[in-house]
């Protein structure tokens, strides 16, 4: 039985090959191919015109916009961005930073969430959530002026989830902002900026199902409002004049929309937030440990392969696991469970150099520069397709 027991709207389109890369890139459920081809017939420029087409484009962008405020909690006041991913949404973050900002961020991140700051004071990963909280409190008291912490919600090479909760409520005790890279998380888990008390989330469609481009920024609306446009051209402009520098900007989501929008993955990704929405969450989340229970039980089983973690063993976690191998090259490995197994999984440092790098010092990895192997699985996932990935291992 797979994860998309409750609705065929979730329903994986595709067969015939096992897919344990979902962190990478998730497959397409039937609801974003269906809103996409419901559109098709139908689409035109959004904004941008008076026909039947682009109003028709226009209503749907908008309402696109809508649910997937709905999905993220947002709050009044709060603006829904749309980006092309994760990585394109914190770095408009990053340029609407007022003057002066400092960032406080762990060196876990992926590299989205750790590059892209101006002033950045990094931090050590933690051991502990309680770790997390109490350097997080240190770093944050010694600060002045405009502060942002930004975190992920979930880590993308161990799957483990981080205090964002614990986070927020120290950083709003110190006056600074949070951020809160959902890539990893918005998948797995219900996330909500009014319940996390969290100022800004982005996340990506192509990790949510909706693999047609598109990402979002939420979150409050005056740094973004004061700040210059992310993209300056046609959409972000209310006004342009004779002289150069005589413009006007747009307010709202439009200031940092320039250009034509990407509105099929506008509305792919509404569609996926829309039918999440409506299932039972907690069921998938059940099934989804199970299985990943069932992993990691079988993976101890398998001589010479290791799991990571940060935070420690029995911390809470989403469907993504990293091995070790006792000093075989990941990327062999991935090879030959694809040629020979038809498994797709991820081999290498995934973006998140530091912390991998870490993460692969052990006694029986040492020398090795591949990185690790990942697995990572969701909607669609079957207990079969755990057991055939043990199995493959155990064979190699």
């Amino acid at each position: 039985m797979s994860l998309a027991v409750h609705t065929s709207d979730l329903d994986i389109i595709g067969a015939g090959f096992v897919p344990l890369d979902y962190a990478a890139t998730a497959p397409c459920v039937r609801a974003a191919a269906d809103a996409v081809n419901a559109l098709l017939p139908r689409y035109g420029s959004v904004h941008r015109g008076t026909g039947p087409r682009s109003q028709t484009s226009t209503l749907e962008y908008e309402r696109a916009r809508d649910v997937i405020a709905d999905f993220l909690g947002c709050r009044p006041g709060d603006q829904v961005i749309f980006t092309r991913n994760t990585t394109d949404a914190l770095n408009l973050l990053a340029r609407a930073l007022p003057p002066g900002t400092t960032t406080v961020v762990f060196d876990g991140e992926h590299h989205a969430n750790l590059l892209p700051w101006p002033n950045a004071l990094r931090l050590p990963a933690p051991a502990s959530w309680a770790d997390a909280v109490t350097t997080a409190e240190r770093a944050l008291r010694e600060l002045r002026g405009p502060v942002l912490l930004t975190v992920t919600g979930a880590s993308n090479v161990t799957g483990e989830l981080w205090p964002v909760r614990e986070l927020a409520a120290v950083a709003h005790r110190h006056g600074a902002r949070i951020a809160v890279d959902a890539a990893q998380l918005a998948p797995h888990v219900p996330v909500s900026l009014a319940d996390l008390d969290a100022d800004y989330v982005a996340l990506s469609g192509h990790k949510l199902y909706a693999p047609f481009g598109a990402g979002v920024l939420a979150g409050r609306a005056d740094w973004l409002d004061a700040a210059p446009p992310y993209l300056a051209g046609g959409g972000a402009s209310a006004h342009v004049g004779d002289r150069a520098g005589d413009v006007r900007w747009a307010a709202g989501p439009a200031r940092h929309e320039g250009g034509t929008p990407n509105l099929l993955g506008a509305v792919s990704l509404a569609a996926v937030c829309s039918a999440l929405g409506e299932a039972d969450r907690a069921a998938l989340r059940a099934h989804e440990q199970e299985l990943l229970a069932h992993l990691r039980e079988g993976l101890r089983r398998v001589p010479g392969v290791a799991e990571v973690s940060i935070f420690g063993t029995g911390s809470e976690r989403v469907g993504i696991v990293s091995l070790t191998l006792n000093g075989r090259d990941p990327s062999v490995v991935a090879g030959r469970l694809a040629e020979g197994f038809g498994i797709g999984v991820r081999a290498g440092k995934f973006c998140a150099h530091p912390l991998v790098r870490r993460l692969s010092e052990t006694p029986g990895n040492a020398g090795c520069d591949g990185g690790l192997l990942r697995v990572s699985f969701g909607l669609g996932t079957t207990p079969e397709d755990i057991d055939s990935l043990l199995a493959a291992l155990a064979s190699l």
